[in-house]
């Protein structure tokens, strides 16, 4: 759906833009001169001068031409802002809690990645990578007409092992490395029982220091890992990923509940959409059951969650 509204955007943009700059450089100009020339043929004819309100009518526009005018600056306003600067998202599942809620919405940023036009999506501008950490908004390998979010967990050549719930990296070699990196296991503290919202049996929260990062994780005691189903790789163990070139590796924060790459593989750098950077509503949907409202009508507003994603 994003794909179709920015084409339509960019059409109503462009349609109206034309409208804009007809009018300004030849219809306006054409109507002056109109209503000039009824000007001196009335003080040639009839020795008297239009009314202001006459000359206003010859020089006002179609009703058409009129609203195109109005509206092209607002639209072209909304596709810059949406195209390259921040665009809305709404959270529609509980795969980042306790990070993200269901009904949570978003703000993501689109220049933290660089720019790309918003209907073919080539990149025009390098203006910086995802780092360890990041939580980013990206086009769905499986399905590119669906948007995901998860956490950014493995860059370009970094090797990953997710094994009995414990996370391990090993940062891909670079060139001023005196010495290669080793596997690194990402501390994870117990918090207690979470209790949030959407809570359920089993659920435990963690503090997990990533690197040069902290956030919160869930893990299910009730799950069991579900290794059959990762994405095989040639010549890594089943539990293990190793990102390619120009790939990176996510999951979601809700470790038991998610289907991010250990079930699906990599996203493609192309693929990516920008940084989520701060959520700016929150709406909760907790009612009872007998309740005669709709389960998908608000039943308050999260403010303690307005601000910035960690």
């Amino acid at each position: 759906m994003a794909v179709y509204f920015s084409i339509i955007l960019v059409i109503i943009t462009v349609l109206t833009g034309i409208v804009w700059f007809t009018d300004k450089f030849y219809l306006a100009p054409q109507r002056k001169l109109k209503a000039s020339a009824a000007q001196l043929s009335a003080k040639e004819l009839c020795a008297a001068e239009l009314t202001p309100q006459a000359l206003a009518t010859l020089t006002e526009p179609s009703p058409l031409v009129d609203t195109a005018v109005q509206i092209f600056p607002v639209i072209a306003f909304v596709l810059i802002l949406r195209s390259f600067l921040y665009e809305p998202f709404q959270i529609p599942s509980g795969s980042m809690m306790p990070t993200l809620l269901d009904g949570d919405f978003i703000l993501v940023n689109k220049f933290n990645y660089g720019l790309k036009d918003p209907v073919l999506r080539h990149k025009f501008i390098e203006n910086g990578l995802p780092e360890h950490g990041d939580v980013v908004v990206f086009k769905y390998p499986q399905d590119p007409k669906v948007d995901f979010i998860k956490r950014v967990i493995g860059l370009p050549g970094d090797r990953i092992i997710y094994r009995n719930k414990s996370l391990y990296i090993k940062r891909a070699c670079q060139e001023s490395d005196t010495k290669c990196p080793d596997f690194e296991q990402i501390q994870q503290n117990l918090v207690g029982k979470y209790v949030g919202p959407d809570a359920e049996l089993g659920m435990n929260e963690f503090e997990s220091k990533m690197l040069n990062k902290s956030h919160q994780v869930l893990n299910d005691s009730q799950t069991l890992p579900r290794v059959a189903h990762y994405f095989p790789q040639t010549g890594t163990a089943a539990d293990e990923f190793l990102v390619p070139a120009k790939h990176y590796f996510v999951m979601g924060d809700n470790r038991d509940n998610s289907l991010d790459g250990r079930f699906w593989g990599f996203v493609p750098e192309e693929n990516l959409v920008g940084e989520a950077v701060a959520i700016w509503m929150s709406f909760d949907f907790d009612r009872s059951e007998d309740s005669i409202l709709p389960q998908w009508l608000p039943s308050g507003v999260r403010f303690d969650r307005i601000g910035a994603i960690i």
